[in-house]
């Protein structure tokens, strides 16, 4: 008996699957940015930017990031024959991300660039993050320091050149032979976290030479980010108090300092990053600033990389949104594509009016950098570094959890470090705990209040909105008592989130189109939102806020 003939029909035929978002300009489509940028400095030349946004949405720069994640760093404590080496081996694509990241300057640009260099370098720093932002541990660290190593002058002249030149220089040798430097910070300890002043290293005095006062510091640091800087400044006790200290891996001697790199972090996310555990077995190091005095010196660097995490937040933020977008654009269910599906447009157009504000209220702190010289502008950045971290970096998880969700499945899979999406997941908390979680930037907050007439710079920033949206006036004309009644540690946090909210709508006011600021004031300030994202009314102008957030 003959056999039946048997129809195979494939199972596989892979088909409704989005492709990637590679090869597309990250300045070039991204409106908000732009326009942030012609708000804060409407003078500056963006053809770097330009040049930077191409450079970091190509495949290229996307392979580098996928391959620094995957590949995670390795420490070799020992060679074979068994001396200590202390060294931390990268991955290729960790390297050619960390030249990029120098050649663009977002370490030393502000130092150079007299007019928008903290601006510029915002925006940059922005883009560079869209692709990948955990090597910017160091790269962050590097350009911070130089607020706070003028505390020493013969260590800031010898070192400024190369801490602020357009070159990364990965080579294990010293300073003055190398093209380009990085520097990191330590500071918290394992007993203290957060509260350095219960810090237990020790710096004994040791002398003086070339560098001024010499010291030998005996301790640990729990949380050292970055260990193959080429320097860093860290706190230590002395009998007059938490001092700071500079403190090199290779002595001017050309001996390797007694830096002992414990152990490598195994975090949640930022894997390209080295995050380390070391001890200080009688290392060499300087005195930075005043003896006793360790706090405010190293807090001028803390200010800075407080900036760069609500950068960093901004940054992800889009990324994330812009992948939600180009999938739901391609992707169909139930007769149509997501996008075009009503509850999925509330929840695009939601994600997106949060990306703006953040990016706007993160080049608004950026701007202040920039303008020191100015009270105003002085107390604004002091008012509005602890501010933008805090909520910003608050918003952040849920924000990247929403947009997951746009994925459905697809957005959680890891996949050999291919799924963007879910490494952004797992980076996003990371910003909110770094350089102070969301209690110390309230407390910041309060410190900041005593700083200076508060109430009437913040009337001064609102002024351009007033009349704009009713809510907006409620709550600017309710500022000044909140800011008498809330300043205290019970209520820090909800007095940081209402300045943030007043300050983000008067910003989009003046920057973004109607349909975007008006959506933010309705959903934010007048109560029409709930507690998730796609909550937006029934006449919110969805076809205009993301046809503007589309990359």
């Amino acid at each position: 008996m003959a056999s039946p003939t048997l129809n195979y029909i494939s199972t596989h035929t892979v088909f409704n699957q989005a492709e990637p978002l590679v090869g597309r300009n990250l300045f070039s489509g991204n409106q908000a940015l732009q326009s942030a940028l012609k708000f804060n400095a409407p003078t500056l030349d963006t053809a770097s930017l330009h040049a930077l946004g191409a450079q970091m949405g190509s495949a290229e720069m996307q392979t580098h990031a996928r391959l620094a994640n995957v590949y995670t760093p390795v420490l070799h404590s020992h060679d074979r024959m068994g001396h200590r080496v202390d060294q931390v081996e990268f991955h290729p694509s960790y390297h050619a991300l960390m030249t990029a990241a120098a050649e663009a300057g977002l370490h030393g640009t502000p130092w150079t660039d007299k007019v928008h260099g903290h601006t510029r370098r915002a925006a940059a720093f922005m883009l560079f993050t869209e692709a990948e932002p955990s090597i910017l541990c160091p790269i962050s660290m590097t350009y911070a320091v130089m607020a706070a190593l003028p505390g020493n002058a013969a260590i800031f002249k010898d070192w400024a050149p190369g801490l602020t030149a357009r070159a990364y220089d990965p080579a294990f040798k010293p300073f003055g032979k190398k093209a380009g430097l990085t520097m990191g910070m330590g500071m918290t300890e394992k007993q203290g976290g957060s509260d350095v002043r219960a810090n237990t290293t020790q710096a004994f005095p040791d002398g003086q030479d070339a560098w001024g006062q010499r010291y030998t510091l005996v301790g640990h640091k729990w949380f050292f980010s970055a260990p193959m800087c080429d320097a860093f400044l860290v706190l230590a006790q002395t009998p007059a108090g938490l001092s700071c200290f500079f403190i090199p891996r290779i002595l001017p001697d050309g001996s390797t300092n007694t830096i002992r790199i414990q152990r490598l972090k195994d975090k949640l996310g930022n894997k390209a990053n080295a995050s380390s555990e070391v001890e200080f077995l009688n290392a060499t190091a300087w005195l930075v600033g005043e003896e006793g005095r360790g706090v405010p010196q190293i807090l001028e660097m803390g200010t800075m990389t407080r900036l760069d995490c609500a950068l960093g937040t901004s940054g992800l933020m889009r990324q994330a949104l812009s992948i939600a977008l180009h999938h739901t654009a391609q992707r169909h269910a139930f007769g149509k594509r997501l996008i075009e599906q009503p509850l999925m447009r509330n929840v695009l157009a939601d994600l997106a009016i949060e990306s703006e504000a953040a990016c706007a209220l993160s080049m608004r702190l950026a701007r202040s950098f920039d303008h020191k010289d100015d009270a105003h502008e002085l107390l604004m950045g002091r008012l509005l570094t602890p501010i933008a971290k805090f909520w910003i970096c608050k918003r952040g998880a849920a924000f990247a959890q929403e947009a997951m969700e746009c994925l459905g499945g697809n957005g959680y899979v890891e996949e050999g470090g291919e799924g963007t999406m879910a490494r952004i997941y797992r980076e996003m908390p990371l910003n909110s705990i770094w350089e102070g979680a969301g209690n110390i930037m309230a407390l910041d907050l309060l410190r900041a209040l005593r700083k200076g007439d508060v109430a009437a710079a913040l009337a001064r920033e609102l002024a351009p909105a007033q009349g704009a949206h009713p809510a907006l006036d409620r709550l600017a004309a309710a500022l000044p008592s909140r800011v008498e009644l809330m300043a205290n540690e019970m209520e820090a946090r909800r007095l940081a989130q209402d300045v943030a909210l007043a300050v983000q709508a008067a910003l989009l006011c003046q920057s973004a189109p109607s349909s975007v600021f008006s959506a933010f004031c309705d959903s934010r300030l007048a109560g029409n939102w709930g507690h998730t994202f796609g909550t937006l009314g029934a006449d919110t102008d969805f076809d205009s806020i993301i046809e503007r957030a589309m990359p």
